[in-house]
């Protein structure tokens, strides 16, 4: 197959990307490389995915350009005929998107629009995206499933996000393009950002400085090591979306629909304390962590909680890397990386 992904220089652009070249697909990378965090880091992702592609022999095309210009999109897919599309870009972080919520817009509102746009003309078999565990805001009714109405996100960032999803859903609808929507959980691994949690934590304690511990720590994430996340992006891409033939437009079932049309959760399904995950780093690092205990943040919320049962279901897989083991990964990279 040929598959175009989206966002390939980001974190887990470039970890589908480059389990997909391990396993013979031919691959196009379409990224701007933007400057929300170091481009070093990205750009080291880009030459380790032009090694893999040259170890493997698969075909690779990386294209340098902005998703939200629409004609450079509509080029990409004039060039290729993809039997996938796999969308991964997008302008991530909840705490940016307070700061410049423009900049969402154009990431995630316009640039999704134009993708989804380009695989209705071209006929695209699958389009799978990437959404998020936000989506979820004010719900506390855990673990979180699809099946529950998500109408009250807390972050601007989550609301971009679930509009791709109703957006995705309309597309099924009028044009029968099969779209699968994937609900990540707190992702984290090599690699990974450094705006997130694990990195700056592991930087600030191996330098000796305090770490901000919001909600003193009590507040749970349902952490989901990157290769739990891969494994399931692929296994969900290459299985085409279907209408629910059993679906009740009396009684609507938010996760799927008359059309090809679906959303996932891929979440650990075990929420974890900060407080412990803080444990695990410091375990890896072998040193005490200096903390900070705040109350927590404006858009944050106190907990999240994967229900995966429907993605194990429909593809046959579900996350189940422990905090621990996947905590000592990242910080054998970040050691390896940082020559720390």
């Amino acid at each position: 197959m040929k598959i175009l992904v989206t966002g390939n220089a980001g974190f887990i652009g470039f970890h589908t990307v480059k389990r997909l070249l391990e396993r013979g697909n031919e691959v196009v990378g379409f990224d701007s490389v933007n400057d929300y965090y170091d481009t070093t880091l990205k750009e080291t992702r880009l030459e380790i995915l032009e090694k893999t592609a040259q170890e493997t022999g698969s075909q690779y095309t990386f294209i340098r350009q902005n998703l939200a210009d629409k004609d450079a999109v509509d080029k990409c897919f004039f060039d290729h005929q993809f039997d996938r599309v796999i969308h991964l870009a997008a302008q991530a972080g909840v705490r940016y998107s307070l700061e410049n919520p423009h900049a969402y817009v154009e990431s995630n509102i316009i640039a999704f629009t134009n993708i989804i746009e380009a695989c209705r003309n071209n006929k695209t078999p699958h389009l799978t995206y990437a959404s998020t565990s936000s989506v979820y805001g004010a719900n506390t009714n855990m673990p979180f499933s699809e099946h529950n109405g998500v109408n009250h996100p807390l972050q601007f960032y989550a609301a971009t996000k679930r509009a791709n999803e109703l957006m995705a859903h309309s597309y099924s609808h009028l044009f029968s393009l099969p779209t699968t929507g994937l609900r990540f959980f707190t992702v984290y691994g090599p690699w990974g950002r450094p705006d997130m949690a694990l990195f700056k934590f592991t930087k600030s304690i191996l330098a000796g400085e305090a770490i901000p511990v919001f909600n003193h720590g009590n507040h749970t994430r349902d952490f989901t090591y990157i290769d739990d996340i891969v494994e399931g992006v692929i296994r969900a891409s290459d299985d085409i979306a279907k209408p629910n033939l059993d679906w009740d437009s009396n009684n609507p079932d938010p996760a799927t629909s008359n059309a090809p049309f679906r959303v996932f959760n891929i979440g650990n399904n075990n929420p974890v304390k900060l407080i412990e995950y803080i444990n695990a780093i410091e375990k890896a690092l072998e040193k005490k962590a200096i903390m900070d205990l705040l109350p927590l943040q404006p858009g944050d919320v106190p907990d999240t909680y994967a229900d995966s049962t429907e993605l194990e279901n429909a593809v046959g897989y579900k996350p189940s890397t422990t905090v621990d083991e996947g905590v000592s990964n990242f910080v054998e990279w970040y050691r390896n990386f940082y020559k720390e």
